[in-house]
């Protein structure tokens, strides 16, 4: 072969590796696009979903603190008044606690309807404590704070606490 054959050749093996180089590159290029995007939009649909379930743990949370469910959950007949108070405050302020992570994904201001939710609860209770003899007992304790809640004329702060956080819950899935 000579030397201008030769050249020939290489430049064409040489157009064919260019040529081929860039059909690929571009090929990656193209297909990488749509997974960037497809990976933000990915990113949000998880950050929203995280969203969405912290708001529904608050809302099982606010209605797992309303004092009818802490009543019910913690009647044990055999204690006296302060100890039935001191049981049901550290019920309140435990759920609370379990749930103490979900205020990094809500609004301040759902997290802090929730805090004064659990202080609302926690003060009726040691208010009706407060306010009742040393000698009754528990059960009448209990009784006495349901009663408490059922003549209050605006309706227990755990619905309106679930309802703000549905809504909010409503405005992140639009």
């Amino acid at each position: 072969m000579d030397t201008t054959t030769m050249i020939l050749v290489a430049a064409g093996l040489l157009g064919l590796i260019g040529g081929l180089y860039y059909y690929y590159y571009n090929k990656d290029k193209k297909e990488s696009l749509p997974v960037a995007t497809g990976g933000a939009e990915n990113e949000n649909l998880h950050s929203k979903q995280l969203r969405l379930q912290a708001y529904e743990r608050l809302v099982i949370l606010a209605e797992r603190i309303s004092l009818p469910s802490v009543i019910s959950r913690n009647n044990e007949p055999s204690l006296g008044k302060r100890d039935m108070q001191q049981l049901l405050t550290a019920a309140i302020k435990q759920e609370f606690d379990y749930n103490l992570s979900q205020q990094i994904y809500v609004s301040p201001e759902a997290w802090e309807a929730i805090r004064n939710l659990k202080e609302q609860n926690i003060h009726i209770i040691n208010q009706v404590a407060t306010i009742l003899p040393e000698d009754i007992s528990g059960i009448e304790m209990n009784k006495k704070i349901v009663e408490f809640i059922m003549n209050q004329p605006q309706g227990s702060m755990h619905t309106m606490v679930q309802e703000a956080l549905s809504y909010e819950a409503r405005k992140l899935m639009n």
